[in-house]
């Protein structure tokens, strides 16, 4: 099992960009657009090496993308090419004075949610393409996946669901591949070496010193959500580290709070983000619903 803390995809960079213009952080939100910026560059250099590839030639791209990379850095060291300043601009924040513009959350994600590169592996089979059209119909289908994973860890459900709803943004920021379809990994968990199973590599975001910082990291892929949900178990229940959540779980506040001690995310407030979750009016009612065998409604 892995030992890193697990970090979010670029879609939730997207609101870590956005909640730091909003708190008037500059630090927070200038460090991100320059991250961004710099995942920007990368892919388009990948992106020229691809179209002026012969054929699909087959050879090792390692060294070329470890040279994209650092070039990328490069690049984007000091001025960069711009697109970090309209980022601010768009935030209202350029050169750390407001300007009076507001963010347009549409253009960020049309730009930058999109080019998360996927694993060139590909999967052995079709993998189920989990597209929730909103928390309703997400909750509706990993409820009973939820309860499952619970009973096998003694932890409340709601904690399970209220943690997948947080690591996914209620399943419209799903770790996918280049085709568009689901990894089907609620819970974030990366990939390292022992991992036998198809990897998807994406942008990630986790914290260092209190400020986020872009990385790339391989994250699990699996076949469909049960598959996920069942990997999350073993993940949980055979890392020692979360011995302590696990014994807390009944109570899904102190297992929010225990997995964040224990490392499972960079997130100062990823604890407090579980519980207002599970505290919302909406959660709280959907989940009522799913309880006495109701099915919510689709809007």
């Amino acid at each position: 099992m892995i030992q890193a803390p697990v970090v979010y995809t670029d879609f939730r960079g997207l609101q870590e960009l956005e909640a730091g213009a909003r708190e008037r952080r500059p630090e927070v939100t200038r460090e991100a657009a320059r991250q961004f910026e710099g995942l920007f560059v990368e892919m388009m250099l990948k992106s020229m090496r691809e179209a002026t590839a012969i054929l699909a030639e087959d050879r090792d791209r390692t060294y070329e993308e470890m040279f994209d990379h650092q070039i990328a850095l490069e690049l984007t060291r000091e001025k960069g090419i711009g697109l970090a300043e309209l980022m601010l601009r768009q935030l209202g924040q350029a050169s750390g004075r407001e300007t009076g513009v507001e963010l347009d959350p549409s253009l960020l994600h049309s730009r930058i949610a999109t080019r998360a590169p996927a694993s060139a592996a590909a999967p052995a089979a079709i993998r189920e393409d989990f597209r929730p059209d909103g928390p309703e119909s997400f909750l509706e289908r990993i409820w009973p996946l939820a309860q499952r994973a619970g009973r096998k860890l003694g932890v409340a459900a709601e904690a399970i669901a209220a943690q997948a709803a947080l690591e996914t943004g209620w399943g419209q920021r799903l770790i996918r591949d280049a085709d568009g379809i689901s990894g089907n990994n609620l819970f974030g968990i990366k990939a390292d070496a022992r991992w036998p199973g198809e990897r998807l590599q994406v942008a990630s975001l986790e914290y260092e010193g209190g400020l986020p910082r872009l990385r790339r990291a391989a994250f699990r892929a699996y076949q469909n959500l049960r598959e996920g949900f069942d990997d999350y178990v073993n993940f949980l229940r055979d890392n020692p580290r979360y011995a302590e959540a696990l014994r807390a779980g009944r109570d899904p506040a102190a297992f929010a709070h225990s997995l964040q001690a224990a490392g499972y995310a960079t997130d100062p407030r990823y604890a407090g983000k579980m519980t207002e979750i599970m505290a919302s009016p909406r959660f709280t009612g959907l989940v009522s619903q799913l309880k006495t065998g109701g099915t919510p409604p689709t809007s």
